[in-house]
């Protein structure tokens, strides 16, 4: 169980490890947007974790790394599609970040640092508790975001959009809230 848990807090990819900046900070202008980006990023997680444990004593040392690439690559483009055909809103609204998980250092940091070196059942466990602690950590900073920014959450107004700020829907609100979240996270930790 431990892979499972060590992905949610003691080693967040976004609020401990600080891996995946870009999704994080460019994607979660709402929380639907966070949450939708997160899930992508889990289920390629997931999957390519398990398919690269499966595969991993197949694969020659010289050419581990392009052929985890490869795999990461071919399961993005079946979230890329999946997302076109039956959620094209958050589609559009993620564009170009959704090719970029390929390059998302999490994926390949797990890959190699994990998956690589275990189980097919410890790399599936260890890819679900990432992916979850990305999900959950990008959710909350879009949360917070959409919220101070726009007054809603999941598209539902809590407060009048006259009274947001909208700093914290644009690029500096996002290293705003992703800096309080971490200080918390580290007071929580200790």
């Amino acid at each position: 169980m431990k892979p499972l848990t060590n992905g949610i807090l003691k080693e967040n990819p976004v609020l401990v490890l600080l891996l995946g900046m870009c999704p994080t900070l460019a994607t979660t202008t709402s929380a639907i947007n966070g949450c939708g980006m997160g899930m992508a990023t889990a289920f390629v997680l997931v999957c390519s974790n398990l398919t690269i444990s499966l595969l991993r004593n197949l694969i020659p040392d010289t050419v581990r790394i392009p052929a985890f690439v490869v795999l990461i690559a071919s399961f993005v483009t079946v979230v890329e599609m999946l997302m076109q055909a039956y959620v094209p809103a958050l589609y559009d609204s993620l564009g170009l970040f959704i090719p970029l998980i390929v390059v998302n250092c999490i994926l390949l940091g797990r890959a190699e640092a994990f998956a690589s070196k275990n189980s097919p059942v410890a790399s599936l466990l260890d890819g679900l508790g990432m992916g979850i602690g990305f999900t959950l950590a990008l959710t909350l900073l879009g949360s917070i975001r959409e919220l101070l920014g726009t007054g809603k959450i999941f598209g539902q107004t809590i407060f009048p959009e006259d009274y947001g700020l909208l700093t914290f829907v644009l690029a500096p609100g996002a290293f705003i809230v992703l800096g309080f979240l971490i200080v918390i996270v580290n007071k929580l930790k200790k």
